[in-house]
């Protein structure tokens, strides 16, 4: 199977998709793992998350003006629904998800 375009991925029907913006070198990033972990879990076969690391993908970071990791954006349908930079307790990201599944 080809891989798919960023594009692609958010664009894609159905689910809605989390994308996380982090950096390997970003301590609240790292902190953030084991939420986002437990949200994939949580919502496994509801919700995409995909991580995208802004150092090895500065295009992404760029189209999105990303400035501050981490940074979540959900889109849902191709369009961007909401986004907040800096980390944030599971709840408060759930939350927001459940709106949208």
């Amino acid at each position: 199977m080809a891989k798919k375009s960023f594009t692609e991925i958010i664009n894609s029907p159905g689910m809605p998709v989390l994308v996380d913006f982090y950096a390997d070198w970003c301590g609240p990033c790292k902190a953030m793992n084991p939420v986002v972990q437990q949200l994939a879990d949580a919502y496994n076969g509801k919700l995409k998350i995909v991580k995208v690391n802004i150092d090895t993908n500065q295009a992404a970071a760029n189209q999105f003006r990303v400035q501050g990791v981490p940074t979540f954006i959900l889109f849902h349908k191709g369009q961007q629904v909401w986004r907040q930079s800096g980390a944030m307790p599971a709840q408060q990201l759930s939350k927001v998800i459940q709106q949208y599944i």
